[in-house]
């Protein structure tokens, strides 16, 4: 099973593996989809396909909205579609940037891991981001 805890987290990861193609696997079983900008999410935790799903949402959303970890702005803006085509190649979505900074902003850094969930749940609908007046992370 390749050192995950299940069989749905391993093939959640082929599909990430294939959505980002420069993933690397480390010893500590984080996922790095961008080994030079370090982008990169823990699987200690995880169990389930919405598990790896909202890692993706809550800890990869940064870096297709904003993140600068290059000084050319080229890159930085080849960094972002890496991030952005990975994300929605993964979902099978087409998000767009504008999308993105929702994303981040309602999502990111696990700000709120329930609405996370309904927004997976609800199948990507954008208008659970801004629905509910942001209840900080109930979990």
């Amino acid at each position: 099973m390749n050192g995950f805890k299940t069989i749905d987290v391993s093939y959640e990861i082929y599909w990430l593996k294939n959505a980002f193609p420069k993933t690397i696997i480390n010893e500590n079983m984080e996922v790095i989809v961008e080994p030079k900008a370090n982008e990169y999410f823990l699987t200690a935790d995880c169990y389930t396909k919405e598990d790896i799903q909202c890692k993706v949402l809550e800890w990869l959303s940064r870096g297709a909205y904003k993140t600068e970890p290059f000084q050319s702005k080229r890159k930085n803006q080849e960094f972002r579609e890496y991030m952005q085509n990975g994300i929605n190649n993964y979902f099978g979505m087409d998000f767009t940037q504008e999308d993105f900074e929702k994303i981040y902003q309602y999502l990111g850094n696990r700000v709120n891991h329930n609405k996370t969930i309904k927004f997976i749940n609800s199948g990507f609908d954008m208008g659970v981001l801004e629905s509910e007046v942001n209840n900080v992370n109930d979990d």
